[in-house]
């Protein structure tokens, strides 16, 4: 992979999914906060850039077809993300609020920080849901009306909210909300650490919460990065 000095954290991202791991690694925000360069980053998390540099450069330069995502077609992304992304949130949700519960319940009296964890997961858990239905009925069906309009050669019709700039920042500070909801419950469970001797209901609400973090940086990624930046593009070319 080439390095640039130019190209910003979420650059890297889009163009391999791979460096999203490395990124984790050194607690770098690649989805929300991915706008600014390797050394404003390494600089913002206490990173040797050289360090994080070399292993970038080394990522596999293969990638993986069906995860270069920044060559799909507008319409077939959002498929995916509400296919995959979207259905995944829905499915894990109620699992984790039944992990959540029991721990709180029976362990909250020790490890104060689950009943915490607790109700961020709810708040977070809610927000998400009102989120995914004002994608599903608002922006996505009108980035699917820009791309059908592209393909017919015709001008689109102004939305009700003015332009698609409008739902895409309410979306983008919902991303934003909800990566830092995740940042407090990474830093409450010790980056999903289970005490010694946790039991097994402990053990998987960190596990999957864990998962359920690494997930939506994809997700927003996949949106903040790649799908909203070319559906203004497109909303431009066309009107």
């Amino acid at each position: 992979m080439v390095i640039s000095n130019n190209k910003t954290v979420a650059d890297y991202v889009t163009e391999n999914i791979k460096t999203a791991h490395v990124f984790k690694k050194y607690g770098i925000d690649f989805c929300c906060g991915g706008g600014i360069t390797i050394e404003k980053a390494c600089a913002k998390n206490n990173v040797d850039q050289a360090t994080l540099e070399k292993e970038l450069a080394e990522v596999d330069v293969v990638k993986d077809v069906i995860e270069d995502y920044d060559k799909w077609e507008l319409d077939f992304l959002m498929i995916y993300i509400e296919n995959v992304h979207h259905t995944y949130v829905r499915e894990s949700l109620p699992i984790i609020s039944q992990y959540a519960n029991k721990v709180a319940k029976v362990h909250g009296h020790y490890y104060a920080e689950v009943v915490e964890i607790n109700q961020l997961f709810h708040e977070v858990a809610n927000e998400l849901i009102s989120h995914m239905q004002k994608e599903e009925q608002v922006l996505f069906p009108f980035i699917k009306q820009l791309v059908q309009a592209e393909k017919e050669g015709i001008k689109n019709t102004t939305p009700p909210f003015g332009t698609v700039n409008n739902p895409i920042r309410m979306m983008e500070h919902e991303h934003e909300s909800a990566g830092n909801i995740f940042k407090e419950i990474s830093r409450l469970s010790n980056n999903y650490t289970p005490p010694e001797g946790a039991c097994n209901t402990f053990r998987a609400l960190y596990a999957k919460l864990e998962e359920f973090e690494q997930d939506l940086h994809k997700h927003i990624h996949l949106e903040n990065n790649i799908l909203h930046p070319k559906a203004i593009i497109l909303e431009k070319k066309i009107s």
